[in-house]
């Protein structure tokens, strides 16, 4: 059976907002029978935008990630829930507004941290992947729709055909070792989640500092090499995708003038090394 899944790219999420917006626009005021009752205008955030600057002036990026009810298949939610957190056919969570009154201890229940407490209309709540406009014909979400960057595409498919789209497009769910089985996939999530060294490289000749572009820069572990890369035009290296608090490495720097030098570095978040003169 086709069930639904939400997959974004974190490389085109600029942090506009829009999706939180829309689902503000969706749900503040609005009761869907059924679905959900109305959203709070203040305290929620249905759909939550993390953010983590990377690297130190002038070598840094920031990465952004929406996040949301994940409509986990194991989800801890519907285990604790007693019949007020139920499952579709489709893959929708959706927690019963006249079932959860009251259950404030199902906050707790999700590892994500994205079930609110309505505190006017004491109800646990969460996003509902519109569940209300899927099953009026809509092919997307809200948040999907208002996106100016397509950075959120949702897609029904069956569990093999969206094992084969996670796996062509090295697609990653937050918190696998949970279990819980989410519905939500990243692509390029490794900007968020790993870390770089990097650094610019130059050079003193007839009195002058340039940067060395096309220099052979290696990066070693314990003697052994784990990823290598050239200068840029602006003497400029990064090598990404590291486990962060990975402890020590080697950056290896050698120029076709023949100039070498070495320099040490401690991973734990992400380091620009600043400028390594040969």
């Amino acid at each position: 059976m086709n069930k639904w899944n939400l997959i974004i790219d974190v490389a085109e999420c600029t942090n506009c907002n829009l999706c939180t917006l829309a689902t503000m626009d969706e749900y503040v005021g609005n009761e869907f029978p059924g679905y959900s009752a109305p959203m709070p205008k203040h305290g929620h955030k249905w759909i939550n935008i993390l953010q983590k600057e990377r690297g130190q002036l002038p070598l840094i990026d920031v990465a952004y990630v929406p996040t949301m009810c994940n409509h986990c298949d194991n989800a801890p939610c519907v285990a604790k829930s007693g019949g007020a957190i139920a499952k579709r056919d489709d893959g929708i969570v959706l927690i019963d507004p006249v079932k959860a009154k009251g259950r404030k201890d199902l906050v707790d229940a999700c590892p994500y941290g994205h079930i609110w407490w309505n505190d006017e209309l004491q109800l646990p709540q969460a996003w509902t992947f519109d569940a209300h406009l899927i099953d009026q014909g809509w092919k997307q979400t809200r948040g999907q729709q208002s996106c100016p960057t397509a950075a959120m595409r949702s897609i029904c498919v069956d569990d093999a055909e969206m094992a084969k789209i996670a796996r062509e497009q090295e697609l990653e769910t937050l918190k696998p070792e949970l279990s819980t089985k989410p519905r939500v996939y990243y692509k390029n999530l490794w900007r968020y989640s790993t870390c770089f060294i990097g650094g610019t490289v130059s050079a003193a000749a007839n009195g002058v500092v340039d940067c060395v572009a096309g220099a052979a820069v290696r990066l070693l572990k314990n003697g052994a090499m784990v990823a290598q890369a050239t200068t840029d035009n602006y003497g400029d290296f990064k090598f990404d995708r590291l486990e962060e608090d990975s402890g020590d490495y080697v950056v290896e720097v050698s120029a076709a003038s023949g100039a070498k030098k070495t320099v040490k570095a401690k991973l734990g978040a992400s380091i620009n090394l600043g400028e390594i003169r040969l």
